[in-house]
C-alpha cells in the first residue's frame, strides 16, 4: 500500500471532500489512534458497475428476502457496527474523528448508508460517500449470513439506477473479487475518478 501522507489532525469535511476528488482517503492506524492520515493506493480497488456479479446462490438467498434493506435510515448506527471489533477483524481503522467526519458528511448529504434489518435490529450494513457520479465505499460489517453480501447488491442496483459511473473500493480483498471488482493502477483510476467528478452531483 503506497501513500501514507503526514498526518492531518485537522481534517474538515471539506477537505474530507476535496481528498476524494484528487483520490486520496483517510485511514488512522486503530480504532484508538486519534489521528488520520492520507491512503493513495498504487493500484485500486473498483468494482465496474456493468460487469458487477452476484452468484446463483447469492442471488437465490436474495429472492428471499431475508431482510428489509433500507437507505440512510441508521447512518451512524452502520458506522459504529463498522468500527466494533469482530472474530475475524480483532481491530478496525475507524476512530471517533472519523465517525465524526462521515457523520458530517452524511447530513451534507455527501454520506450514505445501506441497512439490512431484521425487524427493528440492525444486522448489517454499509456505509460510503458519493461525489459527482462516483461512490466510495468505505466499510460494511454483517451479523447475519450474507447481510453485507446482500446491502452490496442493493448498492450497486441503487447506484447503476441514479447513472453512477464510478464504485471505489479502495482496495480489493477476495470476497469483493468475488463480486467482479479489479485493481487498476493509479493513473488509469485517476481518469475514470475525473469522468465520474464530470457529472454533476448525483442523488443517491
Amino acid at each position: 500500500m503506497a501513500g501514507r501522507r503526514r498526518r492531518h489532525p485537522e481534517i474538515t469535511p471539506e477537505l474530507l471532500l476535496r481528498a476524494y476528488s484528487i483520490g486520496l482517503f483517510p485511514m488512522a492506524d486503530s480504532a484508538d489512534d486519534p489521528e488520520l492520515f492520507w491512503v493513495e493506493p498504487d493500484m485500486r480497488g473498483v468494482i465496474p458497475l456493468d460487469e458487477f456479479y452476484v452468484s446463483r446462490s447469492l442471488a437465490k438467498t436474495i429472492r428471499k428476502a431475508p431482510f428489509d434493506i433500507r437507505f440512510d435510515t441508521a447512518f451512524d448506527a452502520v458506522v459504529a457496527a463498522c468500527a466494533e471489533a469482530a472474530p475475524d477483524r480483532p481491530s478496525t481503522w475507524i476512530n471517533a474523528k472519523i465517525k465524526s467526519l462521515y457523520g458530517t458528511l452524511h447530513r451534507m448529504g455527501h454520506a450514505h448508508s445501506v441497512e439490512a434489518w431484521e425487524g427493528d435490529r440492525l444486522v448489517g450494513g454499509l456505509y460510503g460517500v458519493s461525489l459527482g457520479a462516483a461512490f466510495f465505499g468505505e466499510s460494511m460489517f454483517s451479523r447475519r449470513t450474507d447481510a453485507s453480501k446482500i446491502c452490496l447488491v442493493h448498492l450497486v442496483e441503487r447506484l447503476k439506477a441514479n447513472g453512477f459511473r464510478l464504485l471505489d473500493t479502495q482496495f480489493t480483498t477476495e470476497h469483493l473479487k468475488t463480486f467482479g471488482a479489479i485493481e487498476v493502477p493509479k493513473i488509469d483510476y485517476e481518469d475514470m475518478l475525473a469522468n465520474a467528478l464530470a457529472s454533476p452531483h448525483l442523488p443517491f
